[in-house]
């Protein structure tokens, strides 16, 4: 019987995400937000350099260059979402795992 007991005991864990309660922890918000500026920041050069070649494609009758540029487009477009969607992604997933019991 103690054995179930202390097994109880262990199985009944729980999780409070606190970043503050760790040392550095603002300087690894710091860098977090940094890398987050920075990926923004390439995805306005991808979407301006992108629209360039899809332009240029269209009006030189490149078809390969204009799906390249549309391309380039759509992917930076992509990773600007991610970027701004990804703590409400992370905080959907981590709140959808509280959840299973």
């Amino acid at each position: 019987m103690p054995v179930v007991s202390l097994v109880g005991l262990l199985a009944d864990v729980s999780l409070t995400p606190t970043p503050g309660d760790l040392p550095g922890s603002n300087v690894l918000q710091q860098v977090t937000n940094g890398l987050a500026g920075w990926a923004l920041v390439l995805a306005v050069a991808g979407l301006v350099v992108g629209a360039a070649a899809w332009a240029l494609g269209a009006h030189s009758q490149n078809f390969h260059q204009s799906l390249v540029g549309r391309r380039v487009v759509l992917v930076s477009a992509l990773a600007a979402l991610l970027v701004g969607a990804a703590p409400a992604i992370v905080n959907f997933f981590f709140h959808a795992g509280q959840g299973v019991r």
